[in-house]
C-alpha cells in the first residue's frame, strides 16, 4: 500500500460499475498507518449554492445584523427553514460584490446589466470587451467574458493536482446562457459544468453513461435492481473491516442516501434530453407524504435530488469544490408564480431597466421564490449535517454558502449582499453568529425591496436597493477567508499561487467596484488585502 492513501474508495461490480463510496478515516488509518488522512478532523470543502436576481431583502435578513444568531432571529424571515441549524450558521453582513451596473457609469462597467455582475462575481475582474453604452448591450453583438479564472477553478488548481475541474451542477439542467455564466476555467473561457442527471449519477456509480454500451450492471439497475447489489462483494468486504462506530454510521447513511437518490434518478436519467429534465411522475421523488405538500410539482421539484447528488459527491470526496447553480430564468408556476423570475425581479414584468407600474402581488411572488430557495438550501445543509465525519459532522468540515447575484433584483445593487454560510470548515469560521463586517452595528439597513409594492410604481429602479455608501465591504476579502479555510495557498504577493506557502491575502483585479469603470484601464489595485478577521474563530 502506498504511503499516501487515495481518499476515494471505489466499489467494483462485475459488469463495470465503479461506485464511489464514502472515505472512512478509521479504515484508512489501518490501511495507511501514519498518513494524515486518518485524522479526527475531516477534509475541508467549499460548497456553493448560487441563485439569481436577488431577493426581498428586508424579508430575507434577520433584524439582528451583528451578534449571536438564534433560531428566534430566523423565525419569521425567509431564512426560517434554517432555524434548526442556527448554531452552525454564519451570516456575514455588509458585503459588496464587484462591478455593479449603473446607468450613469458611476459604478462598474457599462456592459449588459446582468452579465457583467455574474461574470465578475467569482472573478473580481472586469469583463471584456468593454462597453460604455449601458443600454445597447441589452441586444448584445458580443459576449463579454471576465479576464481571469473564477474562484472555483483557482481553488481546484491547488486542491486536485494535476489540474482537473470543480463540480458545477446546473439544477434541472437549467438553461445556460452567457448572461448567467459564473464559472470560468481561464480568462475568456467559460466552464459550463453539467445539469445532466445521468452524467452526475455516472460520476458516482459508473452506471449511467449514455454514450457507452449498456453494461451488465447498468442493465440490472435499469431493470430495478439496487445499485448496491451490483457491487455487493466489494461492499461486504468493506463492511467487514474494522472501523469506528462513527464510520459505520457514515457508511450506513451513505447507503440509504444512495439507494433513495438512485431510485428517484433512474427513471429521470432515462428520459432526460439535452435541454431539460422533465419530471413526469412526482411519486418517483424521494419525498415522504408528510412533506409532500411543501414540494412543487414542476420540473424544479427535483432540486432536492440535485442536492442529494452534491451531498453524495461531498461524502465520497469526489470533489472539494462544488457549485450548485439554480436557473437564471424560470417561471415557478406550481408555486403560484406566474412570471419569469428575471422579470419578477424588475417588478414591472418586462425587460431590465424598465420603469412603470408594479405587477400586482409582485413582492409576495418574489418572496415565494425566495422561500423555495431557502428550503432547498436547508435541505442541502440537513443532508451534510446528517453524516458523521471525524469528531463532528460532514457539515462541520465544509463552508456551505448560499450566494445571490444581486441584493435586490430591480435595483441590481451588489452591496448589502444576502449571504448565508453553514459549517465552520473545520473550525476556521465562527458559527452561530451574524457578523457585520462593514461597521459592526447590530441594525444594518436591510434594503428597500418592498418600496415598489408600497408606491405601486417603479420610477427609479435603484431606489429599491441599498444606498451605495453603506454595506460595501469587498467580497474579495470573504473569498480570501474561504480559500484559506480549505487550504489554498498564496505566493509572496498574497495572490493564490500553485506551490505557494503563504495565506491568501488578495484576489481579483480590484476590490472597489468604482475601479471597474472603463473596463480595466485603471491599474490593478487591492485596497484592503487580507480576509475578514472578524469571521475567524478565536478572534
Amino acid at each position: 500500500m502506498p504511503a499516501r492513501f487515495n481518499r476515494r474508495i471505489l466499489l467494483r461490480g462485475l459488469g463495470g460499475a465503479v461506485v464511489a463510496a464514502p472515505f472512512l478515516g478509521s479504515v484508512a488509518e489501518r490501511w495507511a498507518r501514519g498518513d494524515s488522512v486518518g485524522s479526527a478532523q475531516g477534509p475541508k470543502r467549499l460548497i456553493v449554492m448560487f441563485t439569481y436576481h436577488g431577493c426581498i431583502t428586508n424579508r430575507w435578513f434577520p433584524a439582528k445584523s451583528h451578534g449571536a444568531l438564534t433560531a428566534a432571529d430566523l423565525n419569521g424571515t425567509t431564512l426560517a427553514p434554517l432555524a434548526p441549524f442556527a448554531d452552525k450558521l454564519l451570516l456575514p453582513r455588509g458585503i459588496r460584490s464587484m462591478n455593479e451596473w449603473t446607468m450613469d457609469l458611476s459604478l462598474g462597467q457599462g456592459n449588459d446589466p446582468l452579465y457583467q455582475v455574474s461574470g465578475s462575481y467569482f472573478t473580481c475582474v472586469p469583463v471584456s470587451p468593454h462597453s460604455d453604452d449601458p443600454l445597447d448591450p441589452l441586444t448584445p453583438r458580443v459576449q463579454p467574458m471576465p479576464t481571469a479564472p473564477s474562484l472555483d477553478h483557482v481553488c481546484i488548481q491547488q486542491l486536485l493536482p494535476p489540474y482537473s475541474e470543480p463540480l458545477l451542477v446546473n439544477v434541472a439542467n437549467s438553461p445556460h446562457t452567457w448572461r448567467s455564466a459564473i464559472s470560468f476555467s481561464a480568462g475568456n473561457k467559460e466552464f459550463r459544468g453539467t445539469g445532466s442527471l445521468s452524467g452526475l449519477m455516472n460520476q458516482l456509480t459508473g452506471l449511467f453513461e449514455s454514450s457507452a454500451p449498456l453494461s451488465a450492471d447498468s442493465y440490472k439497475v435499469a431493470r430495478g435492481q439496487a445499485v448496491l447489489d451490483v457491487v455487493r462483494a466489494d461492499l461486504e468486504t468493506l463492511e467487514r473491516m474494522d472501523m469506528s462506530a462513527a464510520d459505520r454510521r457514515k457508511l450506513a447513511d451513505w447507503k440509504d442516501l444512495l439507494v433513495m437518490t438512485t431510485k428517484a434518478a433512474t427513471p429521470l436519467c432515462g428520459v432526460e434530453t439535452a435541454q431539460t429534465v422533465s419530471l413526469g411522475d412526482a411519486s418517483a421523488l424521494p419525498y415522504s407524504s408528510e412533506d409532500a405538500s411543501e414540494k412543487v410539482t414542476d420540473r424544479l421539484d427535483i432540486a432536492d435530488l440535485y442536492a442529494n447528488v452534491v451531498a453524495l459527491s461531498a461524502v465520497c470526496q469526489a470533489n472539494p469544490v462544488i457549485f450548485l447553480r439554480f436557473p437564471s430564468s424560470h417561471t415557478y408556476t406550481s408555486l403560484g408564480v406566474t412570471t419569469d423570475l428575471l422579470f419578477l425581479g424588475n417588478r414591472v414584468g418586462s425587460v431590465p431597466v424598465s420603469a412603470g407600474s408594479c405587477e400586482p402581488g409582485v413582492t409576495d411572488q418574489i418572496h415565494t421564490v425566495d422561500q423555495f430557495h431557502a428550503r432547498k438550501f436547508a435541505h442541502l445543509v440537513d443532508l451534510l449535517n446528517s453524516f458523521d465525519e471525524g469528531d463532528g459532522r460532514l457539515l462541520d468540515s465544509t463552508a456551505t454558502v448560499w450566494f445571490q447575484q444581486f441584493s435586490d433584483g430591480c435595483a441590481m445593487n451588489t452591496n448589502n449582499l444576502p449571504i448565508i454560510q453553514a459549517g465552520s470548515c473545520g473550525g476556521y469560521f465562527k458559527t452561530g453568529q451574524a457578523i457585520n463586517v462593514f461597521d459592526g452595528t447590530s441594525d444594518l439597513y436591510p434594503g428597500n425591496s418592498e418600496e415598489c409594492e408600497l408606491s405601486g410604481v417603479v420610477r427609479d429602479f435603484k431606489a429599491l436597493g441599498t444606498p451605495p455608501d453603506i454595506a460595501n465591504a469587498p467580497i474579495n476579502k470573504y473569498f480570501c477567508n474561504l480559500m484559506n479555510a480549505i487550504g489554498v495557498k498564496a505566493g509572496p504577493d498574497g495572490f493564490p499561487l500553485v506551490g505557494g506557502t503563504e495565506e491568501v491575502r488578495c484576489f481579483g483585479m480590484y476590490d472597489d467596484t468604482r475601479d471597474f469603470a472603463s473596463g480595466g484601464v485603471n491599474p490593478p489595485k487591492i485596497n484592503d488585502p487580507g480576509g475578514f478577521d472578524e469571521l475567524r474563530a478565536g478572534t
